[in-house]
C-alpha cells in the first residue's frame, strides 16, 4: 500500500471539466464513460494543496513573474530527472504548450510556408499549422508489426521538395506511445540541421516511461541542436495541472528566443497564471514521490489492459507503449468501418474515446483511450468494450 490513494473514485460533474462536464454539449448526450482528453481522474497530493492553500490564504492576486526560485526548480527537475543541464534565462512562460506551438508556427514561418508533422499525432499539431495558414506536410509513421517507426527517407525527401521551414516533434509521441530513442533523435535532428529547419519539440509526456524506456530530450541529443530547437514542456500533464494555464517553453538560441518572444508578447499575453507557476514549483519541489507511485500505478493500469484486450477482445490489438497515460487500440481486425467502429464504440459501449481519425485519417480505425483513472473506472470502460465486442460475434 503507497503513501498516495489513486483508487478512490472522485466525483468530477460540476466543476466544469470538459472531460466529463461537456459531454452534453459535445456529443448530445450524458450516458457515456470518458477516456477520451488527456487529464487525470487523481487529486493532487496535500503537500501541494497545502502551498497552494498558502497562497491563496495571501489574498492578493496580482500580475507576477516567475522569479529566480521558479526557475532553480525548473532546472533542479531536468537535472534531476534527465540529466541535461538547462539555463532560467532560456525559459519563457506560456499558458500552454499548444498556444506555443501555434506561436512558434507565427514564429518561424510565413504564410503559406510549409511546416512538417508525422501523423498519426495530436491533432492540435495540425490545427495550428492550418489555422496560421501555413501548408501542412505530413511524414505518415511506419506501423509495422505493431510498432510504430520513422520513415527518414520520406521525411528528408518531403523536407527538401517542400522548403519546409519548421517541424513540430512530438516526444514521447501522442498518440503512438513511442519514446523516440536517442539514435532516432540524432538523424531527425541532422536532417533538419543540414536544411535550416527549425524544431519545436513537445515534450509534454517526457515523465511518462515505461520500465525499459528512457526519454532523451531533444536539444541534448547533440550540442549543435540546440541552436535551432524550441522545446516545449510543462508540469499539466505530469501533474495533471492544465486548468492553471502553465508552460515553460526553453529555448537556448537568443535569435529563436526572441523571436518567439516577440509573437508571444503580439498575442496579447505578458505575465502568467499566478497559481500555476506557483503550483508548477511546488509540483517541482514536492510531487516526485506522487509522480512515482503514480507510475507504478499507471504500469497496473496498461497491464491490465494488455491482458483484458489479449482475453476479450478478439480483433482489437493493443500497440505496445513505450511512453504516456494514452493507449493506441488497432481495430482494424475486426472487420469493421470507421463508421461501424464509431457506432460500435458511443452507441454500443456507451464510451466516449478519441477515435483514431482525427490524429491522421490514414488511422480511422484506431481509438485512443486514457488511463489515468481508477481502476474500477477502467475495469468498467473495458467491460463494456469487450461486451460490445462480443456482442458482434454473436
Amino acid at each position: 500500500m503507497g503513501r498516495y490513494d489513486f483508487d478512490t473514485v472522485i466525483d468530477r460533474k460540476g466543476t466544469g471539466c470538459i472531460k466529463y462536464d461537456a459531454q452534453m454539449r459535445r456529443m448530445g448526450r450524458d450516458d457515456l464513460l470518458p477516456l477520451w482528453v488527456a487529464d487525470m481522474d487523481f487529486r493532487a497530493p496535500q503537500e501541494v494543496l497545502d502551498v497552494l492553500k498558502a497562497r491563496i490564504d495571501h489574498g492578493i492576486f496580482g500580475y507576477t513573474d516567475p522569479d529566480d526560485a521558479y526557475g532553480d526548480s525548473l532546472v533542479s527537475w531536468f537535472q534531476r530527472r534527465y540529466g541535461v543541464t538547462i539555463q532560467k534565462e532560456w525559459n519563457t512562460v506560456t499558458p500552454g504548450v499548444v498556444y506555443a506551438l501555434a506561436a512558434a508556427v507565427r514564429a518561424y514561418t510565413k504564410p503559406g510556408d510549409a511546416v512538417i508533422i508525422q501523423q498519426p499525432v495530436y491533432y492540435p499539431f495540425r490545427e495550428v499549422i492550418q489555422d496560421n495558414r501555413r501548408r501542412l506536410v505530413n511524414s505518415q509513421l511506419i506501423y509495422e508489426d505493431g510498432r510504430y517507426h520513422i520513415d527518414f527517407d520520406d521525411f528528408e525527401r518531403k523536407i527538401y521538395t517542400n522548403s519546409v521551414k519548421l517541424f513540430l516533434l512530438c516526444n514521447p509521441h501522442n498518440p503512438v506511445g513511442r519514446v523516440w530513442t536517442r539514435e532516432e533523435l540524432q538523424k531527425l535532428g541532422e536532417i533538419c540541421k543540414k536544411h535550416g529547419v527549425t524544431v519545436f519539440s513537445d515534450e509534454i509526456h517526457c515523465d511518462f516511461v515505461y520500465p525499459g524506456h528512457t526519454f532523451v530530450p531533444f536539444a541534448s541529443v547533440d550540442p549543435s541542436f540546440k541552436e535551432f530547437t524550441v522545446t516545449g514542456t510543462s508540469a499539466s500533464k505530469t501533474f495533471n495541472i492544465a486548468g492553471l494555464q502553465c508552460a515553460n517553453i526553453l529555448i537556448p538560441d537568443q535569435d529563436k528566443r526572441r523571436f518567439f518572444r516577440r509573437e508571444v508578447a503580439a498575442s496579447g499575453y505578458s505575465q502568467g497564471n499566478v497559481l500555476g507557476m506557483v503550483a508548477t514549483k511546488a509540483f517541482y519541489d514536492l510531487g516526485e514521490p506522487w509522480l512515482e507511485e503514480l507510475l507504478q500505478y499507471l504500469k497496473g493500469n496498461l497491464d491490465y489492459v494488455r491482458q483484458y484486450v489479449k482475453d476479450n477482445l478478439p480483433g482489437v490489438s493493443l500497440v505496445e507503449p513505450e511512453g504516456t497515460y494514452l493507449l493506441w487500440l488497432d481495430f482494424g481486425g475486426t472487420g469493421l468501418k470507421p463508421e461501424e467502429l464509431e457506432d460500435l464504440v458511443v452507441n454500443k459501449a456507451r464510451l466516449w474515446l478519441d477515435g483514431g481519425a482525427i490524429f491522421g485519417k490514414e488511422t480511422a480505425l484506431f481509438e485512443r483511450i486514457n488511463i489515468a483513472c481508477p481502476r474500477s473506472i477502467l475495469e468498467e470502460a473495458m467491460g463494456r468494450l469487450g461486451d460490445a465486442v462480443k456482442a458482434l460475434q454473436k
